[in-house]
């Protein structure tokens, strides 16, 4: 097994998680700024 293929792998997955991460973090936001704009009234 070459290490240094297991390594850009290592780099590939980090890369597509950072991603995810970012992705959930800006649908957050998304989401808490508009209930901030639109408040529900009952």
């Amino acid at each position: 097994m070459n290490i240094a293929v297991f390594y850009e792998s290592l780099k590939v997955m980090v890369n597509g998680m950072v991603g995810i991460f970012a992705v959930i973090i800006i649908f957050y936001m998304l989401i808490t700024i508009l209930t901030k704009i639109f408040p529900e009234n009952r």
